[in-house]
């Protein structure tokens, strides 16, 4: 895939001789900058108000949190109890973190975490390449595809997950065409999925969320065609449920319906054995006004109620493929998750 740089020149989380650097995601697509994070606490108030966001992304933040802490000489437990705390959903923050922890416990110095940290976030891109080539490899020439909220570059150490295998699928011809959906109410795939693929130079379509069904069901014309929805995931349970942001799971459901295949994208890190099925996944509640505003601007009438979850579960009945760097698991479930992850 000679082309294939072209497509990968993001990077969001960037370590600068003792500061971690992250591209404050709030502020894209208008203005883009960086926050400074000097301390444990900086990363984890920058993973809660989701300056950092994506699963494995987090993870990396968070790791980096604990070399800060190091170099500032504070006390290890309090800072990862708080860096822990920051979003619940996504296990790559609890896996990244239980890798450091080990080192601390074994006597690892500030150098000794600074290259574990940067050894976690080095894998991660090495997991996204590959990831890329794996899927790409299931799609079938001139695809369409659907991605949900933002899976790119912006969520990982680079080039992405599902959005990798989009970047992936371009670069060798497989993918004619993307669309996005808006994913209200942040709207990372208006801001930040759409951000992505304009700057890599990738031919993609903006929808609103409401629209996918009708997209799906059109997929016969050359304008709407679409024949796989391709999406990340925050956390993999034994089974196979997926849980990724709200309104993942209807859009699997709609797929299924259509005729479109489904595929989830995520490192082995991702995949959760302690977690026997989607039931037992913590869903995280986020602030009603998220719904209730926009930009800042209130949307909806004084005394509105509003219920704002920002992840649901996608039955593993309804997935067709998980993609992760050490294999494809097509129909999966506990066995064929086994099978392939060794859990």
């Amino acid at each position: 895939m000679p082309s294939l740089e072209h497509h990968d020149t993001i990077r969001a989380v960037a370590w600068d001789a003792g500061i971690l650097r992250l591209l404050d995601q709030r502020r894209l697509p208008f203005i883009e900058t960086y926050l400074q994070c000097r301390c444990a606490d900086d990363v984890a108030v920058a993973i809660r108000d989701l300056a950092v966001r994506g699963a494995p992304a987090i993870g990396i933040a968070a790791a980096w949190g604990v070399v800060l802490a190091a170099r500032r000489g504070e006390t290890f437990a309090a800072a990862i109890a708080t860096l822990r705390a920051a979003r619940p959903t996504a296990v790559n923050l609890q896996w990244a973190l239980d890798r450091m922890h080990t080192r601390v416990a074994e006597g690892a110095d500030a150098d000794m975490l600074e290259r574990e940290a940067q050894a976690i976030q080095a894998e991660d891109l090495a997991a996204n390449r590959r990831m890329g080539e794996l899927g790409a490899a299931l799609l079938a020439p001139g695809s369409g595809v659907l991605t949900h909220c933002n899976t790119g570059s912006l969520a990982t150490a680079g080039f992405g997950t599902a959005l990798g295998v989009i970047r992936a699928g371009f670069a060798c011809g497989k993918i004619v065409h993307v669309y996005a959906g808006e994913t209200r109410p942040w709207l990372q795939g208006a801001r930040l999925t759409m951000w992505e693929l304009q700057r890599d130079g990738i031919p993609a379509t903006l929808i609103a969320d409401s629209a996918a069904a009708h997209l799906m069901k059109t997929r016969s014309n050359t304008a709407g065609a679409v024949q796989w929805v391709i999406v990340g995931a925050d956390r993999i349970a034994a089974n196979g449920d997926t849980a990724n942001k709200i309104g993942t799971c209807q859009l699997a459901i709609c797929a299924r319906h259509h005729g479109v295949k489904f595929m989830v994208v995520a490192p082995s890190s991702t995949c959760d054995a302690s977690t026997p099925s989607g039931d037992r996944i913590e869903i995280e509640l986020r602030d009603p006004d998220e719904l209730l505003s926009m930009a800042g601007q209130r949307t909806v009438v004084s005394g509105a109620q509003a219920w704002n979850p920002v992840f649901d579960v996608t039955p593993h009945s309804l997935i067709d493929a998980i993609v992760t760097e050490r294999g494809v698991i097509e129909r999966p479930d506990a066995a064929r998750l086994r099978a392939v992850l060794g859990a």
